[in-house]
């Protein structure tokens, strides 16, 4: 089941004991995870820079459709920015919730793909009502549009405003979506339903608000909005500072 949709890759339930598995951790490795799997270490195709493990993890060179792992050997699995250029993302999927009791999968948003589309992306996908939906881009002729603004809102933006940084935290499926799960979760591959293929084939409607940014009350905003605030200021003063030191 769907545990909850976390702040950031970082704000994950693990124990400090636990043992934990990353699919696909390419150039930017989870310092959590003790065992990295990777299909592909000589190919930056599908990733933003080359292969990196960090020292005190282990590499098992493996297909994330075909994990070489026993049923629950790890307490927790992390996939980020893996599920997106699986060949088979039902496999993928099943593949981690056999070999963990947790996890964290992160990926793209529909949002996300639009505003910054990859070709070595496979698949565009959108959470609804605590369901993940998957949805082959050729299938339905995805086309992101004539103006990519991937370096706009992956990097200036991020880097350079504070407003975008705190819209990142307050409303984090405008670029990915982030689930935390125990056993698996819900999810939906090539669905059917014009309701939810409307969200993937038409152009934006006002109505549709609701359904991919949660109304919120006043007090809520203005907590959340704070609380996103402190957090920057933890990240800078982090990486600032404290490695200055």
């Amino acid at each position: 089941m769907k545990v909850r949709n976390p702040k950031n890759r970082f704000d994950l339930s693990i124990g400090r004991k636990e043992r934990v598995l990353e699919v696909g951790g390419g150039h930017n490795p989870h310092p959590r995870a003790n065992i990295e799997t990777d299909k592909f270490t000589d190919s930056n195709y599908h990733r933003s820079g080359d292969f990196k493990l960090l020292e005190h993890q282990e590499f098992v060179p493996a297909e994330g459709e075909a994990l070489p792992f026993k049923d629950k050997e790890f307490d927790y699995v992390i996939c980020c920015h893996v599920l997106e250029h699986a060949e088979d993302p039902h496999q993928f999927l099943q593949e981690q919730f056999r070999v963990a009791k947790r996890g964290y999968i992160e990926t793209p948003s529909l949002l996300g793909e639009v505003l910054a589309a990859r070709d070595s992306h496979r698949w565009i996908l959108h959470e609804y009502k605590d369901v993940l939906y998957i949805v082959d881009k050729q299938k339905i002729n995805f086309q992101p549009g004539s103006v990519n603004l991937m370096e706009l809102v992956q990097d200036y933006l991020p880097k350079h405003s504070i407003g975008f940084k705190v819209l990142e935290r307050t409303h984090a499926n405008i670029m990915t979506v982030r689930i935390e799960w125990r056993d698996n979760f819900e999810y939906v591959v090539d669905p059917t339903d014009p309701e939810i293929l409307q969200y993937f084939t038409s152009q934006w409607k006002e109505a549709w608000g609701p359904a991919f940014f949660p109304e919120k009350g006043m007090v809520r905003e203005l907590r959340d909005a704070s609380a996103a605030f402190l957090d920057i200021v933890k990240s800078v003063y982090r990486s600032k500072v404290l490695k200055k030191n």
